[in-house]
């Protein structure tokens, strides 16, 4: 099955994160890999407790305008990265954090996009992809699409990221 979070709201990690844990306590072999969030930051301690794997890409902030040359050399990294993890590895769940970013930047093309889905489709491994701008071509090919909405967000007034809670 292949999932996708996206929208302007908070949450899309944190719902994937959430089905990580629950497969692994279910036993399965879960992998992370984080586009754009190469920084530490607290889930990545009860990751590793859990015994759940991830790697990070990224340079440590997010785009703005327009992609850097190390954004186009980390997602470059990155997606070698996953295409090796899936040719290699026993994967029962692998959530691919902040993708949907790097294919609305055009950082990967939709047919490579394309041909990690459909590998991952033939191996039954469970697929899931985060962020904002979730393109409508890998909208209609997946299985289920929530859409994260927001509606009030405390950043709006001058609240910053709080530790454990936001990061």
């Amino acid at each position: 099955m292949f999932t996708i979070y996206t929208g302007n709201g908070k949450g899309k990690t944190t719902a994937s994160l959430g089905l990580l844990i629950r497969a692994k306590g279910a036993g399965f072999n879960c992998y992370l890999v984080k586009f754009l969030k190469k920084q530490e930051n607290s889930e990545n301690s009860i990751l590793s407790k859990l015994g759940i794997p991830y790697k990070m890409f990224g340079s440590n902030k997010f785009i703005i305008d327009k992609p850097t040359k190390i954004d186009k050399e980390e997602a470059s990294k990155a997606i070698m990265y996953v295409q090796k993890l899936i040719d290699t590895k026993k994967i029962d769940l692998l959530v691919l954090d902040e993708i949907n970013l790097l294919i609305y930047y055009k950082l990967f093309s939709i047919r490579k996009i394309k041909q990690i889905i459909s590998v991952c489709e033939e191996k039954e491994i469970e697929l899931v992809f985060t962020g904002r701008y979730a393109s409508k071509d890998i909208i209609e090919i997946a299985d289920l699409v929530s859409e994260i909405k927001e509606i009030k967000h405390y950043y709006n007034t001058g609240i910053k990221a709080r530790k454990g809670i936001e990061y």
